[in-house]
């Protein structure tokens, strides 16, 4: 900071801020002393946020966390988000850095951070999510000034391992899955099986993610439609979506609502417990069991439930359906969209145009719908 004359014969007041932008303010001619009085006071006030800046400064990675940035930004998350955030901080973040002062995050720390998680087998992604957050943490703490920078944008995290092409189960393949899910090797019908078979076809015929599914009510299911509620939409500043309704998918759920006792509208579709919403825990233990179950049964190598909803994506672009009808169904961006089934699409391109509910249909007929009857038993 200084005052210097300008070639008209004022006076410049300069001063570096807290960006570490030059700046300046000029001073008509005869007013050095009012230039030197604005020079005092931004000297003055660069002292005392030097001052805080160095209190603050001292607090810890742990403390600034625990105190500031969970309680004012951590809770805004969704669930799952959070839950994600606390694993990641807790395991690989704060076990190393949580005692060290902000002021003593530099590249240097970070970096070796790092490269310690992959070397003690941290997987890529769990250490690229952890640096990611890390990164977010400590920008917050940058905007507040309790540090002049980010550490963490100068250090490179690790690529993103490249993901594996997405393949869509055929509406064959899932037919196979619900009527092993359903019966028995004898034809007789499992413990829970017309539910489960219900699940599986909601999930490859309508796209919604297992969350969805779980918080899904019967006055949500709608004649041509239904009304699926999702954190991530909501997150998105959107509360809710609808999303196609397949004929077969409709029957699907009219005869489980027939068969579970014809439930109220504000029934859920999948209750858990006494009625009551079906919880994670209980899913997660259903994914476990149950859900490897079948695919064992089916000779299938193991894939998540929620990768059902490709199969909806796939029959959506059957049907010739344009990427951005397809993402509207699906709940998320067009781009991520095409990134992902950029190869389905690709496959399809010269292959004739099928209905979703004509392709259902057809793997049903004759003997595997599950409408007309049950598998034969063994003799």
């Amino acid at each position: 900071m200084s005052v210097q004359k300008t070639k008209q014969g004022g006076w410049k007041a300069r001063w570096l801020d807290e960006t570490g932008t030059h700046r300046s303010r000029t001073f008509p001619k005869g007013q050095k002393e009012l230039a030197d009085v604005f020079d005092g006071k931004m000297k003055e006030r660069k002292l005392l946020g030097d001052l805080a800046f160095l209190e603050l400064g001292k607090q810890t990675l742990g403390e600034y966390v625990t105190e500031t940035w969970a309680p004012a930004h951590h809770a805004t998350k969704a669930p799952n988000t959070r839950k994600l955030y606390t694993y990641l901080y807790d395991t690989h973040v704060d076990p190393v850095l949580g005692n060290i002062p902000l002021r003593g995050l530099n590249p240097e720390v970070i970096a070796r951070w790092q490269a310690d998680l992959v070397d003690a087998g941290a997987g890529p992604e769990a250490v690229r999510k952890a640096h990611t957050l890390l990164g977010g943490i400590l920008q917050r703490a940058a905007e507040s000034r309790r540090i002049s920078y980010n550490p963490a944008r100068l250090v490179t995290p690790l690529a993103s391992p490249e993901r594996e092409e997405v393949r869509p189960l055929a509406p064959e393949t899932v037919e196979l899955l619900r009527r092993h899910i359903r019966y028995d090797e004898k034809g007789s019908e499992r413990q829970w099986g017309h539910r489960n078979a219900a699940l599986i076809s909601l999930l490859a015929y309508s796209g919604v993610r297992p969350q969805e599914a779980r918080g899904l009510r019967w006055e949500n299911v709608r004649d041509a439609t239904l009304l699926v509620y999702s954190p991530k939409t909501r997150r998105r500043g959107r509360r809710s979506r609808t999303v196609r309704l397949l004929s077969p998918l409709k029957s699907d759920l009219a005869q489980w609502r027939l068969a579970s006792g014809r439930p109220g509208d504000r029934a859920w579709v999948f209750p858990g417990e006494g009625g009551e919403q079906w919880t994670e825990n209980g899913y997660e233990q259903w994914r476990g069991r149950t859900w490897k179950r079948v695919l064992k049964r089916a000779k299938l190598a193991y894939q998540r439930p929620y990768d059902l909803r490709h199969s909806f994506a796939s029959l959506l672009l059957h049907e010739g359906r344009s990427v951005i009808y397809v993402a509207r169904q699906l709940g998320h961006g067009a781009q991520l969209t095409a990134n992902t089934y950029g190869h389905v699409i690709d496959e399809l391109e010269d292959q004739p145009r099928v209905s979703a509910e004509e392709a259902i249909r057809a793997a049903r007929l004759p003997s595997d719908c599950l409408q007309a009857k049950k598998p034969r038993r063994a003799d």
